[in-house]
């Protein structure tokens, strides 16, 4: 997978595949733990920070308010591989994985621009549910093309 403007699928065998939206940013002061790196914690943050600018940047935040929905996250995991310091500029390349019929799996690869050593790869599953009865709602296809880059 490449690196994009979020719009960029390639076509294999009939499926789209998706490449990845990057979204990056430096390490702050107050992300660093006891331990003088980076908290576990931040990187369900970062996680989240970059799925928005994602969908930000395909249209899917306003089509998602449009329809009176809202997105949430039902379940995360994470693989820590390195640590990371205050300082450090880090790119996190994220991508939808897939779309079910009320939820979506995305996934991340956090890698330092320094030296591209990877430093944690996760994915999230997102639900859309409903703005009013936050429900589970059905993912309409306007919404599954806009990751596409129809």
């Amino acid at each position: 997978m490449g690196g994009g403007d979020g719009r960029n699928w390639i076509l294999v065998k009939d499926v789209f595949i998706p490449l990845t939206f990057t979204y990056e940013f430096e390490i702050p002061a107050s992300a660093i733990d006891v331990q003088g790196h980076v908290n576990n914690i931040e990187y369900v943050r970062w996680m989240q920070e970059a799925a928005i600018a994602h969908s930000d940047a395909v249209g899917c935040t306003t089509a998602t308010r449009e329809l009176g929905a809202l997105w949430v996250v039902r379940s995360h995991k994470i693989e820590y591989k390195r640590p990371a310091y205050v300082g450090e500029r880090v790119e996190v390349l994220t991508w939808v994985e897939d779309c079910r019929l009320v939820s979506s799996r995305r996934k991340y690869e956090f890698k330092r621009m320094g030296d591209g050593v990877l430093l944690a790869r996760g994915e999230t599953d997102w639900v859309l549910l409903d703005g009013v009865t936050f429900r589970p709602k059905a993912i309409p296809e306007s919404i599954q093309e806009l990751y596409k880059g129809a």
